[in-house]
């Protein structure tokens, strides 16, 4: 097997693909972490336009979630690598908490799911009073469907907050009646720009505090936090100052093997996107911890940083483009189209590494047929491969 891939001088290189991918893995939870993949959905390819909405196809999209379940991984639902703010609206977003958690049940998976605010229209100037309610009823609504609940960071709440203490009202608000421990979610700029100066704060160190007083004045309320920003060290930072007993989930695409390694004293648990594509990997690696196996982690883990930063490239909110492709390649799904035409975020060289990249990982089951996949990308551009 052969194929030609754009090269770095605008023509065209050979590349011989991969032929011995990573064999299917079936496996419970690993017990020394907590891994959750954000995981994609899989939009019904006939609606998938701007004017038809968020139209999925509900098969494939709980095929997958089946998949990271039977691997050991859990599911963070409706989060912002399925495209929450970016197509996939709140009633799809719903529904889409409904099935999930019912499918979580009847197979024993780990699941959390986004609550946030995104029902309320985008663009306008919403009071605190409306923000809490939007947030109130996406919180009610999945922790009826039975799953845990991951507050998102809000725009509407940046676009209106006039500092910390309007951060600290609403936040307090929900977590005094929320049914269970939550998870809290900084979603760093760099993934949503109308997200910049969350917590009151641009500076990052101030912002901290903010995050921190939100979590110490509600005891017992914050099973954990998941941090993206893409800042190792203040990662780190804000995870010794945690009360014990609260995780910290790392979202850093960028250095998730050392955060999740650990320091000898602290590590990380993980919601990643990343681990959408890299499941098996992902996978196996938790194993490792298990075995107390640091070494034989790194050696998993560690090789597929190049591809997570690859994918996570700024633009860095168009990774989930990158997502759904290697999905379609390795056989998840029969087409390569996203909700609201996401397909065309990234260039034709950039998906094209994000294949060979993967492909070297052994992430394709058959990679004759992700070969053949990629052969048909490249024809769609005019490249004959």
């Amino acid at each position: 097997m052969s194929i030609r891939l754009p090269a770095a001088d605008g023509g065209l290189r050979p590349y011989r693909p991969n032929t011995a991918p990573f064999a299917p893995l079936a496996h419970a939870p690993a017990r020394s972490r907590t891994f959750y993949a954000a995981a994609h959905v899989v939009a019904d390819p006939l609606a998938a336009s701007a004017e038809a909405g968020a139209v999925l196809d509900w098969g494939s999209t709980l095929a997958f979630r089946r998949r990271l379940w039977s691997q050991g991984l859990g599911v963070a639902e409706a989060m912002d690598t399925a495209q929450r703010g970016m197509g996939l609206d709140w009633p799809t977003a719903a529904e889409l908490i409904r099935r999930s958690a019912a499918e979580a049940r009847a197979v024993g998976g780990r699941i959390v799911c986004g609550a946030g605010t995104d029902q309320l229209e985008p663009g306008r100037t919403h009071s605190l009073d409306a923000i809490t309610r939007a947030y109130e009823e996406q919180l009610a609504h999945t922790e009826a469907c039975g799953a845990g609940v991951v507050l998102m960071a809000s725009r509407a709440l940046a676009r209106v907050a006039r500092g910390p203490e309007d951060y600290l009202e609403v936040y307090g608000a929900l977590l005094r009646q929320s049914a269970g421990p939550v998870v809290l979610h900084w979603l760093g700029p760099m993934f949503d720009a109308e997200l910049a100066g969350y917590w009151g704060h641009e500076d990052l160190d101030d912002a901290i505090e903010v995050f921190l007083k939100i979590i110490y004045e509600s005891p017992g309320k914050v099973d954990g936090i998941k941090v993206s920003l893409l800042d190792a060290e203040r990662e780190v930072g804000i995870r010794r100052r945690l009360p014990a007993g609260v995780r910290c989930y790392t979202g850093d695409d960028y250095h998730y093997p050392r955060l999740i390694a650990g320091d000898g004293e602290l590590a990380s648990d993980a919601l990643l996107g990343i681990f959408d594509p890299i499941a098996p990997i992902a996978a196996r690696a938790a194993l490792a911890l298990d075995r107390d196996d640091q070494a034989g982690f790194r050696e998993l883990l560690d090789p597929t940083v190049p591809l997570s930063r690859h994918l996570f490239t700024a633009p860095t909110r168009f990774y989930k483009t990158g997502v759904v492709l290697l999905a379609w390649l390795a056989g998840h799904q029969e087409h390569f189209v996203m909700v609201g035409g996401l397909q065309s975020g990234r260039s034709l060289p950039h998906l094209a590494t994000a294949y060979e990249l993967a492909d070297a990982l052994g992430l394709f089951p058959d990679p004759e047929l992700a070969e053949d996949r990629m052969r048909r990308l490249l024809s769609v551009y005019g490249v004959a491969s």
